[in-house]
């Protein structure tokens, strides 16, 4: 399989003394004409990822008719595109000693078990102390090599569990078209406020950014995508239900928002919902309660098929402790008990 090369870390134009470069040369013909360029790009050279290609014409690394376009532009029967793709990327973040808790790992990709607290990219607030710095120290030569430092999927800083990372390009490019074509199976569990009255539903409310809340995401959002969230009961307690999530899209912030907006806030939330049912409980719960300090949400198992060997393969995360002693302590309140 071809490989899909890197950019530049913050997506600039990587100077070209510092890169080697491949270029790739389409010539639109009659039938295309009238096009998006990204668009075009895409259904031509289909090992490139739509989001990946609307970063190389931002990097100037896409001209048409030897000018630079936007991604919008439509293309014109005879226009020639050409497609500069660097080779490698310089390296930004920097090596960091942090403990991965590796689930699997072979020559193509990793899987860890991340801990709460752990930021994927840097960013403006989290310079370092991300899976990127953690990555790098790891193994600095493989992963400095491979666009966005290997990641093709991310989860929320405070959300715990399983986390893949492609160790070379090959990989890189088949798992971010399986996570696309959603056939990557995500699974998470869930402490939510309150009882749930059916033991199974789908939740598919579209999810766009909050019309006022820049750091949430919204049902009643202007500008929304599509969303679908799977969930069935685990346990029911008496003010509190531990749910089994299939996460069949991949929004922001999306098992968050949905469970919200059914009134059923994951406990812990500091976004979408508070530990409404702090006066109800006993001291011991209450204690435990007011130490949670995160969204009790655990991504437990990924399913998918192997990059290289295609093989099918499922590979599971242990409930980390801080949400595995709560629910202890609700257990021994004596739940409804549906299916572990």
């Amino acid at each position: 399989m071809d490989e899909q090369p890197p950019l530049n870390q913050k997506n600039n134009p990587v100077p070209r003394q510092q890169v080697d470069l491949q270029t790739d040369k389409i010539y639109v013909v009659q039938q295309d004409d009238h096009i998006r360029l990204d668009k075009y790009i895409a259904l031509s050279i289909p090992k490139y990822t739509r989001s990946y290609i609307l970063r190389l014409i931002k990097s100037d690394c896409v001209h048409v008719n030897q000018q630079l376009k936007k991604p919008g532009y439509l293309v014109r029967a005879g226009d020639q595109i050409s497609i500069s793709i660097p080779e490698y990327e310089t390296q930004t973040a920097l090596p960091e000693a942090i403990p991965l808790d590796i689930l699997y790992e072979d020559n193509d990709i990793l899987i860890i078990n991340k801990q709460a607290g752990l930021v994927i990219h840097p960013a403006p607030g989290h310079a370092n102390g991300t899976l990127v710095n953690a990555l790098l120290n790891y193994n600095s030569v493989q992963f400095s090599k491979v666009d966005r430092y290997g990641i093709v999927h991310r989860l929320d800083r405070d959300t715990s569990g399983c986390l893949m990372v492609a160790k070379n390009r090959n990989a890189q490019t088949y798992l971010n078209n399986a996570f696309k074509e959603r056939t990557i199976e995500k699974r998470y569990c869930a402490l939510v406020n309150g009882q749930m009255q059916k033991e199974q539903g789908i939740i598919d409310f579209p999810i766009g950014r909050h019309p006022t809340h820049r750091k949430k995401m919204s049902i009643h959002a202007r500008h929304h995508r599509n969303a679908e969230t799977h969930w069935s009961v685990s346990c029911k307690f008496d003010y509190f239900t531990l749910l089994n999530v299939l996460l069949k899209t991949g929004r922001t912030h999306q098992i968050r928002v949905h469970l919200a907006a059914i009134n059923h806030p994951i406990v812990g939330d500091p976004l979408y919902g508070k530990n409404r049912n702090l006066h109800n409980q006993e001291s011991i719960v209450q204690a435990h309660l007011k130490q949670i300090n995160r969204q009790m949400l655990h991504a437990k198992l990924l399913g998918f098929t192997h990059p290289k060997t295609k093989q099918f393969m499922r590979i599971a995360a242990p409930m980390p402790d801080d949400m595995a002693q709560i629910v202890e302590i609700l257990l021994d309140k004596g739940p409804q008990i549906f299916s572990i």
